[in-house]
């Protein structure tokens, strides 16, 4: 069995670093976590701390793809995830890729821009 050396090895991430992620605030986080009960991050403590997974991560991205993004409002983007949660889970891994793509075309747009 080969090494995986592009595995993420943590398990967990905090509030604080899920908000930073998606440029939000933690107070956003905990607010759909109410909206959207499919949110459910593990607390752990007495002081019951957020400890956020893979699979809640992606739960976030997107809802963040929907509401942040799209600029659709709570409600609709509830509907869209009841109606049809698979295919919303398809456009925001497309517009996620969609994005990373257009990041990169730009970082070697201002590498060749700085070359001229």
């Amino acid at each position: 069995m080969a090494l995986n050396l592009n595995k993420n090895l943590k398990l967990y991430y905090s509030i604080k670093e899920v908000a930073e992620m998606f440029g939000l605030n933690e107070s956003t986080l905990r607010f759909w976590e109410t909206e959207f009960p499919f949110l459910k991050p593990k607390t752990a403590g007495p002081s019951k701390v957020r400890q956020y997974t893979e699979k809640d991560i992606e739960q976030v991205r997107l809802i963040h793809s929907l509401v942040k993004v799209r600029g659709f409002k709570l409600a609709a983007a509830k509907k869209i995830i009841n109606q049809n949660r698979d295919g919303a889970d398809r456009k925001a891994e497309v517009l996620a890729k969609l994005t990373d793509v257009r990041d990169e075309l730009q970082a070697l747009k201002r590498q060749l821009d700085r070359l001229q």
